[in-house]
């Protein structure tokens, strides 16, 4: 029977993982899609990102914790441990380090829409930064999903 630690870390890793997936390719392009207002949309999504950024650092850290007091030094060789450090760091640099970028460039835009204005190409490589990273983020969420099932212990 598995601890409650161990089912602590699989709801982290469910709620993380499954709300990457949820929120990237379901929710936002939902947004974009039914709602006429594109500043809204983009708004909207964009919460939901750092809701869902801020779940995966909680996540990561407890995760990692687990597997340090249930592992103790051997962790630093197994693969989960270390995807689940390169999610983080890749969470933490998307959420304090690219969006507050995004964040700036629509701020100087004002009162035009950041893709209305000169900021228009910086925002676009940025969002596009951001795209990335969130991609890695959800392809490194399902190797973790598929590996954490095949831990045996």
């Amino acid at each position: 029977m598995k601890s409650l630690a161990e089912a602590l870390c699989a709801v982290a890793l469910t709620l993380w993982i499954g709300g990457l997936w949820v929120i990237g390719y379901l929710v936002a392009p939902t947004l974009f899609y039914t709602l006429s207002d594109r500043a809204l949309a983009g708004s909207l999504a964009g919460k939901l990102f750092t809701l869902i950024a801020y779940v995966g650092i909680g996540s990561a850290i407890y995760v990692m914790l687990f597997r340090i007091a249930r592992f103790g030094g051997a962790c630093f060789k197994q693969g989960i441990f270390w995807i689940v450090m390169i999610m983080l760091l890749l969470t933490l640099a998307a959420e304090f380090g690219v969006q507050p970028i995004l964040a700036s460039l629509k701020h100087q835009a004002l009162p035009k829409e950041v893709v209305e204005s000169v900021f228009r190409d910086r925002f676009a490589a940025w969002h596009g930064v951001a795209s990335v990273l969130y991609v890695i983020q959800s392809v490194l969420g399902v190797l973790l999903v598929w590996l954490q099932g095949r831990d045996p212990r």
